[in-house]
Order: structure tokens, then sequence, then C-alpha cells
């Protein structure tokens, strides 16, 4: 870190992971509302236009440490807080958006003239119903591979968020 930073890498993952989500609701066409204050287990809420106007309630995470595929998932352990609360049934439905950042942070983020470059992408998974954890400071969960957190993710969970529910 040089003398004149303020933001410790933790910090700029985080907020690399509300630009990305920022940038894929903008290419859906999308508005994301952020919350001041984290106290429900959501960070940012998105909401999009058209018949029912749905919402849903995002938690952001980033790390360099996702790791390798295994069977399809990869593995994050996320605090048993943040698991219970994403757990909970809600009106507005709720996901974990997690950010896999490249190891080396040089290489998250590169700015050309003709190209902004975040590297790596985030995946998402809906922890609705999953089951109480034995667990007592955190709970691995699975992100499957194939629910990568795009544009057009986006907007099927849009879609499923109309009619009230994620799974």
């Amino acid at each position: 870190m040089t003398s004149d930073q303020l933001l410790a890498p933790t910090d700029r993952e985080e907020a690399l992971s509300r630009a990305y989500l920022q940038a894929v609701a903008a290419g859906a066409g999308y508005v994301v509302a952020s919350l001041d204050f984290d106290r429900d287990g959501i960070d940012c809420e998105i909401k999009a236009g058209g018949r029912m106007r749905p919402s849903l309630g995002i938690q952001l995470k980033a790390t360099i440490h996702l790791g390798d595929v295994q069977e399809g998932h990869y593995r994050y352990p996320l605090k048993r807080r943040n698991y219970d609360l994403l757990r909970e049934p809600t009106q507005t439905p709720r996901v974990l958006v997690v950010l896999a950042l490249p190891t080396d942070e040089a290489e998250w983020l590169t700015v050309t003239e003709a190209e902004l470059v975040l590297r790596r992408c985030a995946y998402w998974v809906s922890l609705a119903d999953a089951p109480e954890s034995e667990n007592q400071t955190s709970v691995t969960v699975s992100l499957p591979e194939l629910q990568r957190f795009d544009v057009s993710a986006l907007r099927a969970l849009m879609d499923q968020s109309r009619t009230g529910g994620i799974r």
C-alpha cells in the first residue's frame, strides 16, 4: 500500500464488488440503491421497472480466495449471521453475490483508452430455504459455477422476483 492510500485491500475488494454490481445492473437497465447500514444482511437493492416493479436484495462479497471449482461449485465461507439473514423468508428475494478477484491486486483493474477491465467475475446463489447450520461462526456455501452474475442472469432473477421467489 502506498503512503497516500486510504483504502486497505479488503476495502478495495468491496468497492470493486459494488462497481461490478453497478455495471451489471446498468447493462440490464436497472437501478441500484445502496443501503446506508447493513443491519439486515443486504448491502444493495436492485430495482426494475415493468410489471410488478420487482426488486432484489443483494449481499455483496469479494474475495481473492475463491479457489478452484469442485464438482461444479465454488466454496465460499460466509459468516453465520449473513447466512441466517439470507435464508429467512422475505417479501423481496435476496441473493448472495461473490466477486472473484485475481490473487495479484495489480490484475484487478486495468484502464486504457480502449477499455476498462475488471478481471474475473461474480457468482450468485439464493439461500432461501437453506437449512439451519450447526456452525457458530461461518457456513460454507456452494456457488454454482454456472450461476455467473451477469446481465442475462440478473434479468432472469428479476423475472423470478416478479413472481415472488428465487430458487
